[in-house]
C-alpha cells in the first residue's frame, strides 16, 4: 500500500476507533489496515496507537500525525477536484449535524437548496440532541448552539437564540400576566425537558441571577407540545424564540417577562477543515452562514 493510502487507513482508524469501522469504511478487510498502519510506524519510528483487545488509543505522536494526515489528503483532494474541473461542481458526501428541531427547521431547508444546486452531492444529516464529536464521527460541518469549548475546530458565528416565556393570549387575559420571575408560582407552568431539564427556570434582573423553582403541571419532552399546549391556553412555558416565532407574530402566543431573559446564546456553524475546507464543504458552510444570518428570527 503506498504512502497515501496508508494514511488514508490510519486516519480512518483515528476517525472510526478502531481497525474493523476503519475497514469498512475504507471497503477493504481488517488485515489491510492493520498492516498499512504497521507499515506506517515501521517507517515513522514511532508508535501511533496504542492497542488492546477492548480499545484503539492515539497516541500523542499520533494525534499529531493525524493532523497532518487530515491537511495532506484535504489538499490531494482539492487539487484533484481542481484539476478535474469539479472546483465549481462539488461532489461527493457530505455529512451535516444539528440538534433536533434546529435541524429540522433550518437545516433541513439549508440541505435541499444546496442539493438541488449540487446534484453530485449526496447529504447525510444527523439530528440529534448530543453533542457529536466532528473528528471522531466523521462529521464534516456542525451548527451548534451555546458557547463553545476551547477546541481546533473551526467557527462561524452567525446569530443568536433567545429563551422566551410564552402563554397564549387567551390564558393572559384569564389569569393575568406575570411582572416578575417569582410571580410564575401563580401560574400554571408547561416545562418542556428538552430546554429545562430541571424544575427551575434561571432568568436575569438587572446583573443580578434570579432562579425560580416550578412545579409544571404539564411536563413533555417535545418542544413542538408544549408550544402547542401554551398557544392553547393551558399555560406558560419555556421555548427557543426562533420555535415560536411564526406564532408570536399570528398574535397565537404572546412573550412574557421579556425584561429578564437571560443573554441570548450563539449560534455557529462549526467545521473541522480549516482554509483546507474541501469545495463541497466549503460551499455548503458559505450557504448555511449566509441562510442564518439572513434569517431576522435568528437575529
Amino acid at each position: 500500500m503506498d504512502r497515501i493510502q496508508a494514511m488514508a487507513a490510519f486516519l480512518a482508524v483515528v476517525e472510526t476507533g478502531g481497525f474493523a469501522s476503519a475497514a469498512r469504511r475504507l471497503n477493504v478487510s481488517p488485515s489491510v489496515v492493520t498492516r498499512a498502519v504497521g507499515e506506517l510506524e515501521e517507517r515513522l519510528g514511532v508508535r501511533l496507537l496504542t492497542r488492546t483487545t477492548r480499545f484503539v488509543r492515539v497516541t500523542e505522536a499520533g494525534t499529531t500525525y493525524a493532523d497532518n494526515c487530515r491537511r495532506i489528503l484535504a489538499d490531494i483532494e482539492e487539487a484533484d477536484s481542481t484539476a478535474a474541473g469539479a472546483h465549481a461542481a462539488p461532489r461527493g458526501q457530505l455529512t451535516v449535524t444539528s440538534s433536533v428541531n434546529f435541524g429540522r427547521m433550518y437545516v433541513s431547508p439549508i440541505a435541499r437548496s444546496y442539493l438541488a444546486r449540487f446534484p453530485q452531492v449526496d447529504i447525510n444529516c444527523w439530528f440529534m440532541d448530543r453533542m457529536v464529536n466532528l473528528v471522531d464521527e466523521g462529521v464534516d460541518v456542525a451548527v451548534r448552539i451555546g458557547e463553545l469549548p476551547d477546541s481546533s475546530l473551526q467557527a462561524i458565528r452567525v446569530g443568536r437564540v433567545r429563551q422566551v416565556l410564552c402563554a397564549s393570549p387567551g390564558y393572559l387575559r384569564a389569569h393575568g400576566t406575570p411582572q416578575r420571575p417569582e410571580d410564575l408560582s401563580q401560574h400554571v407552568v408547561i416545562a418542556a425537558t428538552g430546554i429545562t431539564p430541571t424544575p427551575e427556570w434561571r432568568f436575569r434582573d438587572g446583573n443580578k441571577p434570579v432562579t425560580t423553582r416550578l412545579q409544571p403541571r404539564l411536563t413533555t419532552t417535545m418542544n413542538e407540545a408544549a408550544a402547542e399546549s401554551a398557544a392553547a391556553g393551558f399555560g406558560i412555558t419555556r421555548l427557543p424564540l426562533y420555535q415560536i416565532a411564526q406564532a408570536v407574530k399570528d398574535g397565537t402566543l404572546a412573550l412574557v417577562l421579556e425584561d429578564f431573559e437571560r443573554p441570548a446564546v450563539p449560534i455557529h456553524v462549526v467545521h473541522r477543515e480549516g482554509r483546507h475546507a474541501t469545495h463541497k464543504v466549503r460551499a455548503f458552510i458559505d450557504m448555511a452562514v449566509e441562510a442564518l444570518r439572513n434569517d431576522p428570527d435568528l437575529q
